[in-house]
């Protein structure tokens, strides 16, 4: 019997990965495979869209009623979908928890809002706080969204992202519980963190 004698490795080489387009993910829609379940299109990745603790549908709905309260109803969405930006339109359609339109349009019976047409998007995150801050803020920047908070739930902070320039936002700012926030288009209209928080 002779021992075996594995190839040497230079590099860990992840396995191929099939990436979904948008036309294929409707087309499998249509035919009733994701009957009953939620995910979101992000980078051609199907993203479980998993059952929210009781901390993160808390926070949810205390935003929802504060932003309702400031923005009005008609101007905010909820577990919504945007439009991504053209260069991840193919691959891309994110899902926001909130997201407040700069104006109600009759359009939006027939396609999602674009970036442009938001005020604000937030993310409330208890388990996807780095992803929320990196790879979500990049695809809201890329898609022309104004400003994009995260609520970091463990962090007991709000992550405001701001001054969009060249699809990037040049601003971060981490405000934590004991402070009060505000959406730059809404300076009038404050939010003490504490009170978003569960």
């Amino acid at each position: 019997m002779s021992a075996l004698t594995l190839p040497s490795f230079t590099a860990a080489t992840p396995p191929p990965r099939k990436r979904f387009s948008r036309d294929e993910v409707e087309s499998m829609l249509d035919a009733g495979l994701f009957a009953g379940q939620r995910f979101e299109l992000i980078d051609g990745d199907l993203i479980d869209k998993m059952g929210q603790k009781p901390p993160h549908a808390f926070a949810i709905h205390l935003l929802l009623a504060w932003l309702a309260k400031g923005f009005g109803g008609e101007r905010v969405r909820g577990q919504s979908p945007i439009e991504a930006g053209s260069q991840d339109r193919e691959h891309s359609l994110p899902e926001p928890d909130l997201a407040v339109l700069i104006e109600p349009n009759a359009e939006f019976r027939r396609r999602h809002p674009r970036g442009d047409e938001l005020l604000l998007v937030l993310e409330v995150a208890d388990t996807t706080v780095r992803y929320d801050a990196t790879t979500k803020r990049d695809l809201y920047a890329r898609a022309g969204v104004p400003e994009y908070w995260v609520l970091d739930i463990p962090g007991r902070r709000i992550i405001a992202h701001r001054k969009l320039t060249a699809g990037r936002f040049e601003e971060i700012i981490a405000f934590s519980d004991g402070e009060i926030v505000a959406p730059a288009g809404r300076p009038d209209l404050t939010l003490a963190v504490a009170e978003c928080l569960p």
